[in-house]
């Protein structure tokens, strides 16, 4: 308390602090609440791409291993080869709750087997299937690391923000608040010691 100065103009800047740091903590709690809640939704949709990405890529597996069992091993990689429109990957970013969350633009990612470039010739419908699965989980994959991204970083903000609140309710607040009390007390004990000494000047006075 040695930095506390009991004065009546102190007590009113430590009253303004404690208002401000309570319209804070109130701020810091919604915020927390809000991220917290969209933590859990992007959570349940990162459960359910989880499980399509599995069962996406067990799809694409199978349909080039039936395509190796029908085309040779060169066959295949030439007709990967002769593949001209590679996919575009753009990284954009979008705000959620002050929090910057990666958003990728993909283009290019599904073609029909013209826009592949290998035409129907020389690729097998097998081969054109397993083309198109794998297309499709590269897609899923691309999915998958935007919503893996925005957990880590929506969990991030989570902590920084509990961590803010927990501050301002467990020392700032309290802190202040005792300070403000101490301060109250102390102006309290010098009016009663300047009535004494008041008290006694009259006493003196009359006598």
């Amino acid at each position: 308390m040695a930095d506390v100065k009991p004065t009546r103009s102190e007590l009113l800047q430590i009253k303004k602090k404690i208002k401000l740091a309570n319209a804070g903590y109130g701020l810091l709690k919604k915020k927390r609440d809000g991220l917290i809640l969209e933590f859990f939704n992007v959570l349940k949709k990162a459960r359910n791409i989880r499980q399509e990405l599995v069962a996406e890529y067990e799809t694409a597996l199978n349909k080039i291993n039936i395509a190796r069992a029908i085309e040779s091993d060169i066959q295949i990689k030439s007709v990967a080869m002769s593949i001209k429109k590679q996919p575009l990957i753009e990284l954009e970013t979008k705000n959620i709750m002050g929090v910057k969350i990666p958003s990728i633009v993909s283009g290019n990612m599904k073609k029909n087997i013209f826009e592949r470039g290998y035409g129907l010739l020389s690729a097998t419908a097998k081969i054109d299937e397993a083309a198109a699965a794998y297309e499709e989980l590269v897609e899923k994959i691309t999915l998958a690391a935007e919503i893996e991204i925005t957990l880590k970083r929506l969990l991030k903000e989570i902590e920084r923000t509990k961590r803010k609140v927990n501050a301002l309710e467990q020392i700032t607040i309290p802190r202040l608040e005792t300070d403000a009390s101490y301060i109250r007390l102390r102006l309290e004990e010098m009016e009663r010691d300047n009535f004494s000494r008041l008290k006694m000047l009259k006493t003196e006075v009359v006598y």
